[in-house]
């Protein structure tokens, strides 16, 4: 079994920068869950605490709106009795108070302890006085049977004048025990029998329903801010003039409002509503406290609830983003694997492909160089038979066998330019200069030049190319690509036979077609007759050196054709050659390649 490639030292880092990666995203969609949680839980109990504030308030306020519509019915009702009518109206004052002592047996309050206590106390009156038309005090004779009152908090409940429409106060009273109190008041005017106007008023004091009040439900408090003192007995005296300061600095701008603030370390919610609105009595206002603490501590264990359900997905997420990153890096970590395997191959057959191009360039060098030292040989060769022919002393037999040398000294000098010139094509280093090149008269002239040549059998040549047909290329590169084919046409050609030579026009293309009977090309040989130095069977008696076609091939792609075997059979062996045309390539490809 092979051993696997070892990890690349960079993957490691990449699984890690994943892992750690997709741990962030994670965080930061827990982190932005946690908080929109949060907001969440805030903004519900925010609302929890409205709701749950303004429901007791509710309750309260029905309950004191109750107790207002009753004592005011009450109050009106004692107005119309006609005993208090007739002591007012015939100013027999000194009657005013016993009579309205009966009249009013049934709202003040028994004297026995029971009645004192119970919802029932808060519609029995504690006090009841007379006005006059000026809104000054009627002395009672005797303060036992009216509540007694001291001088002081009695002057309270004058009025600048006799009012035309009822009217709430509130005065301050001091208990036995010097604890100050805080007692209601409605003062529902008396109109005159006769005229209607007004002649003196009734005031009743009651026990407030506000001050001292707590639900044990919502653990509100409520009490009454008067002449800048907070009076909430439940309180203690510090934590009253806290919440006393926070109420006198809002009531200058509103006459009713509701803010948080903090009473003896426990936040609660405050709300203070004016009582006797358009009042002739100093203004009073309702003061009702809150506590907090149970809401909070909801909504602290909704959020320790909250952040434990982002702490275990966070957790979650970090142990599947583990998993996932194994997982996701794992064809991340066959690539790394693979490119480092193809990187080790890529320089390996960089490297070969290196040596292989300096062992080309060394074959082309010494090719070069081969051809060019055998130059000079066999040029003095070819003289010094040249000198032997023109002597007269040799026999016919000494002359034929030199003059076979003399030609096998033309074929050396051919080899030697094909060598030469391959050896400049894999070098780089042949330029060609396109120009228009007639195929017609190029055809024609190596057509009488292999007529005139001893070697091959004799064959017939048929020829159709089109007029003006009309090449992009360098002549004489063209001239030794169109020899070479003809050439081969003729060699491998059967006595008697026949070479076919036609030319078409395809597009941009000019295409030459060379066909030449004779035997057929086995299908093995086929793929290699484009080598060099290739010769097949059938070549065996032809004399040759096998780089015409490769040589031809190469000039031919230099002119941006190419040239390949159509067709070999018992019948025709046929090569295409394809050129550019003249007429449609741009002026700049007609001088340089």
């Amino acid at each position: 079994m092979p051993s696997r490639a070892p990890r690349p030292p960079g993957f490691k880092t990449f699984r890690a920068r994943l892992l750690v990666g997709m741990a962030l995203v994670i965080l930061a969609i827990t982190g932005a869950g946690l908080y929109f949680a949060q907001r969440k839980v805030e903004a519900e109990t925010e609302h929890d605490l409205q709701r749950d504030f303004q429901a007791a308030l509710a309750a309260l306020h029905g309950v004191q709106e109750l107790r207002r519509a009753a004592l005011a019915e009450r109050c009106r009702a004692l107005v119309g009795k006609p005993r208090i009518h007739a002591a007012l109206e015939d100013n027999a004052l000194d009657l005013l108070y016993p009579s309205a002592k009966d009249e009013l047996r049934d709202v003040m309050g028994r004297d026995d302890e029971l009645s004192r206590e119970g919802p029932a106390r808060i519609l029995e009156a504690k006090f009841y006085r007379f006005l006059d038309a000026r809104g000054a005090v009627i002395t009672p004779p005797q303060a036992n049977d009216v509540g007694e009152m001291p001088a002081d908090e009695e002057a309270q409940l004058a009025l600048r004048e006799a009012p035309e429409l009822q009217q709430t106060g509130y005065v301050v009273r001091r208990e036995d025990t010097g604890v100050e109190t805080i007692d209601e008041v409605i003062v529902m005017p008396i109109f005159s029998s006769d005229d209607g106007a007004v002649i003196a008023a009734i005031v009743l004091g009651f026990q407030p329903a506000a001050v001292g009040n707590a639900r044990a439900d919502s653990g509100m408090k409520s009490g009454i801010w008067l002449n800048g003192r907070l009076h909430l007995p439940l309180l203690a005296e510090s934590a009253r003039r806290t919440v006393g300061r926070a109420v006198a600095q809002t009531i200058a701008d509103y006459e009713e409002s509701s803010f948080g603030t903090d009473i003896e370390g426990v936040p609660h919610r405050l709300f203070f509503k004016r009582l006797n609105r358009g009042s002739l009595f100093p203004p009073a206002y309702e003061v009702c406290l809150f506590p907090l603490t149970e809401l909070l501590a909801r909504q602290r264990t909704l959020r320790w609830q909250a952040g434990a359900a982002c702490a275990v997905l966070l957790l979650g997420g970090i142990a599947a983003s583990h998993l996932l990153a194994a997982r996701l890096s794992a064809p991340v970590e066959r690539l790394a694997v693979d490119s480092e395997e193809n990187r080790t191959q890529r320089e390996r057959a960089e490297a070969a492909l290196e040596l292989t191009s300096e062992e080309l360039e060394r074959a082309a060098r010494f090719s070069s160089d081969t051809s060019h030292q055998l130059k000079t040989p066999v040029t003095v060769l070819r003289a010094g038979l040249d000198e032997l022919l023109a002597s007269d002393s040799l026999s016919p037999e000494q002359r034929e066998a030199i003059d076979d040398l003399v030609h096998q000294t033309f074929r050396l000098t051919n080899i030697i330019e094909d060598l030469l010139l391959l050896s400049r094509m894999d070098a780089g280093r042949l330029r060609l200069e396109f120009e228009p090149v007639n195929l017609n008269r190029l055809i024609e002239a190596w057509l009488d030049d292999l007529s005139a040549i001893p070697e091959g059998p004799d064959v017939t040549v048929e020829l159709d190319l089109p007029e003006a047909f009309e090449i992009a290329g360098e002549k004489r590169y063209t001239s030794l690509i169109v020899q070479n084919l003809l050439i081969n046409a003729r060699k491998y050609n059967r006595p008697g036979g026949e070479i076919r030579i036609t030319g078409d026009e395809d597009g941009d293309w000019a295409v030459l077609t060379i066909a030449n009977t004779g035997g057929p090309i086995p299908p093995a040989m086929q793929e290699h007759i484009f080598e060099r130095f290739h010769r097949g069977l059938m070549a065996e008696n032809v004399p040759g050196h096998g780089l015409g076609l490769n040589l031809a091939r190469e000039l031919t792609r230099l002119h941006h054709g190419d040239l390949r075997l159509v067709r070999s059979d018992d019948e025709w062996t046929v090569f295409e050659v394809r050129f550019r045309l003249a007429q449609h390539l741009p002026a700049e490809a007609l001088e340089v390649a």
